[in-house]
């Protein structure tokens, strides 16, 4: 029973002997860690948390028979930053002296953001359905006006402005129908993400000609994933577009670089979901990087930084993410932005049903 805890514990947990080695540890700690059991038992801690005040606590903690905590602290793990709280307590169990305990701050930032995140982007799109549906309805009488008048019309030059009234408000609806998105729910099947990714650097070389260079960076060990072939296609297409049109802003596209990487990300909350597995797919281009003021809001429908841009390309993407119970992340400074896409790896996902207008 003790083990079956401690295993599903989201609390990292790390038993050392007197000489702070390794005696067991909880499967959360060798996700922090990004480690086994295997390969550090025995050895000391401070080999894979390498942060001098951390060494200290433990010896004062085994010193003075003291439970010992320090919160916001910044770990090094890795190569990365991550900042915790922690807590050490002296223990009396066979080889075992201390119990180490550690919560990651950026984990419960990071849910805490997202949920905030989906949370505004589902606010969003019901009010932009709304206001889509509003514009549609008049628009359609409009054009009808404009269709009736111009069968009255004797005059060729008077004809040519009702033309002119149904092409816009043809694309009016063209547009009201980009922001009301698809109304369908996806066609989920076992795929892989290569494969998805394949299919939209055939499409970006086919625009640019080859001028403009993508990079892979696979990892080739990720399993199928569940989801609609297509719509991914499209997602992670405006994705690369947006990125190739950041870049012709600032540079001559043959001086572009887009990057599409792959990883596997394990014990990785969602929103408020925890998944096992989560395949992680980054869209790295080296433009000039999104305005702070700007960053914030680039999913929303209508924001743009560019002058001819429509603001519905990532709004649409992070839609179809969403159905797919995913999540996507942006990073950004001069010279990088980086679109992280979350996508569970799971037989069976519970994907969220769109609503049908």
């Amino acid at each position: 029973m003790q083990n079956i805890i401690l295993d599903n514990l989201n609390t990292v947990v790390i038993v050392l002997d007197r000489e702070f080695r390794v005696i067991t540890l909880n499967p959360a700690a060798e996700t922090l860690l990004d480690t086994s059991l295997k390969r550090v038992l025995h050895q000391p801690v401070t080999t894979v948390i390498p942060e001098e005040n951390f060494k200290a606590d433990l010896d004062r903690s085994l010193s003075q028979h003291q439970r010992f905590t320090r919160r916001e602290t910044d770990f090094p793990i890795n190569g990365e930053m991550i900042n915790v709280d922690y807590s050490i307590s002296p223990i009396n169990c066979g080889e075992a002296r201390l119990l180490l305990e550690i919560n990651p701050r950026d984990r419960v930032q990071k849910i805490s953001r997202e949920e905030s995140l989906i949370a505004t982007q589902e606010t969003s799109r019901i009010l932009v359905r709304g206001l889509a549906h509003e514009v549609k309805n008049p628009l359609g009488g409009i054009r009808g006006a404009a269709q009736l008048l111009t069968r009255e019309l004797d005059n060729q030059e008077l004809k040519e402005f009702t033309g002119i009234i149904i092409q816009e408000a043809d694309r009016l609806r063209d547009l009201v129908d980009q922001m009301l998105g698809p109304l369908q729910p996806p066609k989920m099947q076992g795929l892989s993400i290569h494969e998805v990714l394949e299919r939209v650097m055939q499409l970006i070389n086919a625009e640019t000609g080859g001028e403009l260079r993508l990079k892979r960076d696979y990892d080739p060990s990720i399993p199928e994933i569940p989801g609609d072939f297509e719509r991914l296609i499209q997602a992670i297409l405006n994705l690369v577009r947006n990125a190739m049109q950041a870049i012709d802003q600032a540079m001559p596209r043959s001086a572009g670089l887009i990057t599409l990487r792959t990883r596997i990300a394990r014990q990785f909350t969602i929103g408020t979901r925890r998944q096992r597995l989560v395949c992680h797919l980054s869209i790295i281009d080296n433009g000039p990087g999104i305005p702070p003021d700007l960053i914030d809001n680039i999913f929303y429908p209508m924001i743009s930084g560019r002058a001819d841009g429509t603001g519905l390309g990532l709004p649409m993407a992070q839609s179809i993410i969403s159905l797919h119970q995913g999540l996507i992340e942006c990073e950004s400074k001069p010279g990088e932005t980086i679109f992280n896409v979350f996508l569970p790896i799971t037989r069976e996902p519970l994907w969220l049903d769109m609503t049908q207008e």
